[in-house]
């Protein structure tokens, strides 16, 4: 059964620059060991968890972009339809959440703090519950396609945020902005996060800091499927790791039978995953695969960024699959990322699913996030999961293959 880890080569590059934050360095540690503890053990123990290591927050659904990769605002995403006003009125307010960090430490859990979105930087307090957060000990990342980071730069540097992943789908503008779009025409996200790379880095450099690591994150499809070197080249000397990722996707034959599937185990119709439904398949497996076997190649030197490549994958017959067979899973066959993370939308519910988060367990606007952690809803879908195996959708979900 396969697992995901940390690749060798990124902990020994990022190893120093972690060690500048013990308690960061002992929080990423321990997420590992639980892993490994998790896959020792073939019994659900009636669905209960133990600590919680990662809080895991969608923290608006607001987006600049239109990113065709995305199942949020892409090409058939579940959001396209619904009023920006209607889901910002939703929020969460950043004071609740900075209540249920407390709470978190006051009883024990000291888990890192992972913003996202829609674009986590358009919700305002999200720098707030990051200080807060790194104040905490919990360290604080964000997954942002660099909006609001340069104003914000000096906060982020300061508190210190653990990491700051910034998605970069190309080597230049062309590419990267096909790939991911303006709600605006005339938006040049390119530009957007070249800017906010540079000040990051001038930041470091003044504060004599290695922190917040940068990690370059580039979803591979169809437009960049053959420029990742490049991307890699580009920013070598500008970030600390490069994850490439190929994309979380389902396809429609999988999204029906999930349909017949989550209403058998918990008698209704899941409608949230019909948003990943998409292809974005490069059109030679050949070529993608040496791109991908040329990364593994630089990952090994002992100069440039550490490289993550998931799911770790490289021969064109498998990388074929991945797109055409969504049985196949890759030895991927155990989900713990849901007795380690807990999963936060932006309207408050809680759901042990980032992407497919139709099952909901509560929701933090009436409860805190450890009175729910192992209520009856949450101890069910994990015994599901254990007992009855992995659903359709979880064949290509980033808390499968990438948590």
């Amino acid at each position: 059964m396969s697992q995901s880890w940390l690749p060798i080569n990124t902990i020994l590059k990022t190893a120093p620059k972690l060690l500048e934050s013990p308690t960061y360095a002992k929080n990423v540690a321990m997420i590992q060991v639980d892993k490994f503890i998790r896959n020792l053990s073939r019994h659900s123990n009636e669905g209960m968890a133990n600590r919680i290591r990662q809080c895991s927050i969608r923290i608006t659904d607001i987006c600049n972009l239109r990113c065709h990769t995305c199942g949020q605002w892409g090409d058939s995403g579940f959001l396209r339809s619904c009023s920006v006003s209607d889901l910002k009125k939703e929020e969460v307010k950043p004071e609740r959440y900075i209540q249920l960090l407390h709470d978190l430490d006051e009883r024990g859990h000291s888990p890192s703090v992972y913003l996202w979105g829609g674009e986590p930087m358009l919700y305002k307090g999200s720098v707030d519950i990051i200080e807060e957060a790194a104040r905490l000990g919990m360290p604080p990342s964000i997954a942002t396609n660099g909006t609001g980071l340069v104003q914000h730069a000096e906060r982020l540097v300061e508190a210190p945020m653990f990491v700051i992943q910034i998605s970069v789908d190309g080597p230049d503008a062309a590419t990267h902005n096909a790939s991911r779009p303006g709600a605006n025409p005339s938006v040049d996200n390119f530009g957007t996060i070249s800017q906010s790379i540079r000040r990051i880095n001038e930041l470091r450099k003044e504060k004599k800091q290695r922190l917040p690591l940068i990690a370059a994150l580039t979803t591979i499809n169809n437009v960049n499927y053959n420029r990742l070197v490049d991307i890699y080249d580009v920013f070598r000397d500008q970030v600390d790791v490069c994850v490439f990722y190929l994309s979380w996707w389902i396809d429609e034959e999988s999204a029906r039978r999930h349909v017949e599937d989550f209403e058998a185990r918990f008698g209704f119709k899941p409608e949230k995953h019909f948003g990943w439904v998409g292809s974005w398949r490069p059109p030679d497996y050949g070529v993608l695969s040496n791109q991908l076997k040329r990364l593994g190649s630089l990952a090994t030197s002992l100069s440039g960024p550490a490289v993550v490549i998931m799911p770790p994958i490289g021969d064109p017959k498998d990388i074929e699959r991945y797109y055409t067979d969504h049985d196949c899973r890759f030895g991927f066959d155990r989900c713990v990322s849901i007795y380690g993370a807990v999963e936060i939308n932006s309207n408050g519910d809680m759901s042990p699913c980032r992407d497919y988060h139709d099952y909901v367990v509560g929701n933090v606007k009436e409860k805190t996030i450890t009175e729910i952690w192992n209520s009856e809803p949450y101890r069910r879908f994990r015994k599901s999961i254990t007992e009855q195996g992995l659903m359709p959708v979880c064949s290509r979900c980033c808390g499968l293959m990438g948590y």
